[in-house]
């Protein structure tokens, strides 16, 4: 695909130099592009027939509200989203988020010698950022290493908010889930089996339990290849459950599988986790409780004693609970000219001018922009120029050497094709990261990265200006990052 056809006929497609293609789904394509306006690089996710299906668009508009009313430096941002030129006709929708290097899942995969500080470091920002949305009252679901967003410098930022739920206070608290609900090898074990739970936050937190396991040991913790194998592993692991905690599970298939198991004693954490700090055990035993109302709250976890020095109540910030006047639309059938609507009204959020003439009841049918294709053969031609005034030859972008996300939100019609952790999920990233293509991080005393191996690219953490935490004062990331970082070399010194 040539970089002429990213953009249609989207006028503020002028504004966004396209690097290079750096992912392609079923979803559409990511593009790493710089803004123009202020020279920051983005990714450009151009998502392509979002009305197909309206429960894909439905996905979509859950997922770039959440992603506008959740402002936390450790949640991933979107910058922009362009304005269709067509209000009740557009079929694509551009959404510019910051470009992140890597992810998670990458950074334990092409890394063999991270430290204890690494995993503390880790857990905390992701802790952290848990705290803000389960504050806002919204559940993840589908936490896992490809679904959080890395840097060299180690910042971590939680994306895909695709299947993320927002709980109210007068909801019934049973909700019968007839999507799909977590990638199974980080699902709790009280939605095994069966999508008929309570929201709770416990779900999220379990998740985070399963990324640190892998992170600490460098492979997932329960690679369960269907329900029952997920549960038999987790049996192993940490014995059988109570006949209380049994008795909670709400699916009468896995509470006769549970209740007929031969008893098993719990394996101690030591012995399946030699040579690790026993502070950072202790609190992954209390991640990881079967039973959800024995895992702590994002807020406890941070108070543990293993982030004794790094974690500060002050600086983590928590926000209000989500109205249930933004996520209306959940409670009624949506036809798709209704979600289009609704994404149109979303995206008019980043254009404040003409969202103001359509809360004034302007009609905004259709707009005449010049076409993003002009810009581009303007953009190849000065590629040309340039080059031939300094004897090079015009070269296509190189290959992508790193995953940069956000990835796709379509997800699969079948639940195996979604757990194939190292298979089907692999499609573009099993050559992505590689040592041997990295050049090493140079030493830097305010950015210092924490990765000793060298397979990420070493660009600093894009910084998000003008963040305000719940307060209303402005939320410094960078400063909190050289702070942590700092407090970090002094830990492991």
């Amino acid at each position: 695909m040539g970089e002429t056809e990213f953009f249609t006929e989207y006028g503020e497609a002028s504004r966004y130099q396209i690097l290079e293609v750096i992912g392609k789904g079923s979803y559409g394509v990511v593009a790493s592009a710089v803004d123009t306006h202020t020279g920051e690089k983005v990714a450009i996710k151009k998502i392509n027939d979002v009305f197909e299906h309206v429960s894909d668009a439905t996905r979509i508009l859950r997922e770039i509200k959440l992603l506008r009313l959740l402002r936390h430096p450790d949640v991933v941002e979107i910058k922009h989203i362009m304005l269709p030129p067509s209000r009740r006709e557009f079929k694509d929708i551009y959404v510019v988020f910051e470009l992140m290097e890597s992810d998670l899942h990458q950074v334990i995969k092409a890394n063999d010698d991270l430290t204890p500080e690494h995993y503390q470091f880790f857990l905390y920002q992701l802790l952290r950022s848990l705290k803000y949305i389960h504050s806002a009252n919204v559940f993840h679901r589908d936490l896992k290493p490809k679904n959080i967003l890395a840097n060299a410098d180690c910042k971590l930022k939680i994306c895909d908010f695709g299947l993320a739920r927002v709980s109210f206070n007068d909801a019934p608290s049973a909700i019968f889930w007839t999507d799909y609900v977590a990638t199974r090898w980080y699902r709790a074990p009280e939605l095994c089996g069966s999508f008929f739970s309570k929201y709770t936050p416990a779900i999220d937190i379990w998740s985070i339990g399963c990324i640190f396991a892998e992170l600490l040991t460098g492979k997932p913790l329960f690679p369960g290849k269907n329900v029952v194998h997920q549960l038999d592993l987790m049996t192993d692991l940490l014995g059988t459950p109570s006949t209380e905690s049994v008795a909670r599970i709400r699916n009468e298939k896995a509470r006769r599988y549970l209740s007929g198991m031969w008893k098993k004693p719990p394996v101690p954490f030591t012995q399946k986790f030699p040579k690790v700090d026993p502070l950072a055990l202790n609190l992954l035993e209390r991640l990881l409780a079967f039973d959800p109302k024995d895992r702590p709250s994002a807020e406890e976890a941070l108070a543990d004693p293993y982030f004794h020095g790094l974690a500060n109540v002050d600086r983590e910030p928590s926000t209000q609970p989500i109205s249930k006047f933004e996520f209306e639309f959940e409670r009624r059938k949506l036809s798709k000219e209704d979600v289009r609507e609704l994404i149109y009204r979303e995206i008019l959020e980043y254009h404040p001018q003409m969202l103001q003439e359509y809360l004034n009841g302007a009609d905004q049918t259709s707009f005449l922009y010049p076409s993003g294709v002009d810009r581009f053969k303007r953009q190849f031609a000065h590629l040309e120029e340039h080059y031939g005034k300094s004897g090079e030859k015009s070269t296509p972008p190189l290959q992508r050497q790193h995953a940069s996300l956000p990835r796709e939100r379509v997800c699969a019609p079948k639940e195996e094709s979604a757990d194939q952790h190292d298979n089907s999920e692999n499609r573009s990233a099993a050559s992505v990261v590689h040592k041997t293509l990295q050049s090493p991080t140079k030493a830097n005393s305010a950015t210092r990265s924490l990765m000793k191996s060298e397979s990420i690219s070493a660009s600093q953490c894009v910084v998000v200006n003008g963040k305000k935490n719940l307060t209303g004062e402005p939320i410094d990331e960078q400063s909190e990052v050289d702070d942590l970082s700092q407090k970090i070399s002094q830990l492991g010194s």
